[in-house]
């Protein structure tokens, strides 16, 4: 692989709002020297994605990874690019050998749950995909209670609905799965207003609100904390501009913080790792065992739970499965010009 040279002119602002790295963007000749587009297929429908694809490439420091989703614009994206380079020009040690993880149900049948929950040996959280499209709260309360079966009563179940549920109907759906024991409920209601609401209606209820996308797609990702909408945040690395970025807007908003994963690669993976290890609160299992999801991966070492946990460490990209689950050529040219606009983007700042 060619070697990339580490820039040395100082960075400008991040996306969001959230201090950025101090690497500055590499030349987007040295982005692309590396850069393999890989389309992961999945093992269950999730996020309406049935294959993952994504941008990795080498820098300095290491593999990172580039995956916005597709539906993302430019303008969103260029916080993942940030993020890319965050993570491939800056060092940053691991501050564990591990963290703990949570197994992720999708919004799958009850039936379906215990061979699920198989793929994550050792793992005692669980977070389960609720307000899926098509169900109803009937199935999700089903869903729970077989997560509940399945793991214990000392298990931590948490569910997810994406900002799917409008405010009464999370209201309800909440009453309905309380009984669970849930350790949160991440992020029912889709505004910020809304989620202050629903934290007021159900504080009796023993039910933290977490939140997530008002967290990563907004433009200022610390409203939530200071509208006190939130008992939790949950933050992922790529969205908020990378490991530095994210640590700053963690230790800014001054409440207990759950790391996760946008469904990426074990690169992408490995960046949010090194996150969870400095940052995130204590009792709490990260969302970053999402490789198991994936029948494929970049790596011949993905990382995947293991006894409950997953490694703190940079994972090496294999060029036999890069060249496995190469992208079509299409595709490829649409992840290449993608890269080249938010390059662009970042470089005008």
């Amino acid at each position: 692989m060619p070697d990339v040279t580490p820039p040395t002119t100082p960075s400008s602002p991040s996306d969001h709002g959230a201090p950025s790295s101090t690497a500055a963007v590499p030349d987007l000749d040295d982005l692309l020297a590396t850069a393999r587009v890989v389309a992961l297929p999945m093992r269950v429908r999730f996020r309406g994605i049935t294959v993952r694809e994504a941008l990795v490439l080498r820098g300095p420091e290491g593999w990172t990874e580039f995956s916005p989703f597709v539906e993302y614009d430019d303008a969103e994206a260029a916080a993942w690019l940030r993020a890319t380079i965050d993570f491939g020009w800056t060092p940053h040690g691991p501050a564990a050998d591990s963290v703990p993880v949570n197994a992720t149900v999708p919004a799958i049948a009850a039936a379906d749950v215990p061979d699920l929950l198989r793929r994550y040996p050792g793992c005692t959280t669980a977070k389960v995909k609720v307000a899926e499209p098509g169900t109803g709260i009937e199935d999700d309360v089903a869903r729970v209670a077989a997560v509940r079966r399945a793991m214990g009563e000392d298990a931590a179940v948490r569910v997810d609905a994406n900002g799917l549920w409008s405010l009464d109907d999370a209201t309800r759906a909440l009453e309905r799965l309380a009984p669970f024991r849930l350790q949160y409920a991440e992020q029912p209601v889709a505004s910020v207003a809304d989620l202050a609401a629903l934290r007021s209606r159900v504080a009796g209820l023993g039910v933290p609100i977490a939140a997530d996308e008002s967290v990563r797609k907004a433009a200022e990702p610390l409203a939530v904390a200071r509208a006190g909408a939130a008992d939790v945040l949950v933050v992922k690395a790529q969205p908020l501009g990378g490991v530095t970025a994210a640590r700053a807007v963690i230790a800014e908003a001054g409440l207990p913080c759950v790391v996760s994963s946008a469904l990426d690669t074990s690169v992408g993976l490995g960046m949010g790792a090194f996150l969870a290890a400095a940052a995130m609160a204590p009792g709490y299992a990260a969302g970053l065992g999402t490789g198991v999801m994936l029948t494929g991966d970049v790596t011949a070492d993905p990382l995947v739970p293991v006894d409950g946990r997953i490694a703190v460490r940079r994972v090496e990209a294999d060029t036999a499965l890069l060249e496995r689950w190469a992208a079509a050529p299409d595709r490829t040219a649409w992840w290449e010009a993608r890269l080249r606009r938010v390059h662009a983007l970042l470089t005008a700042r």
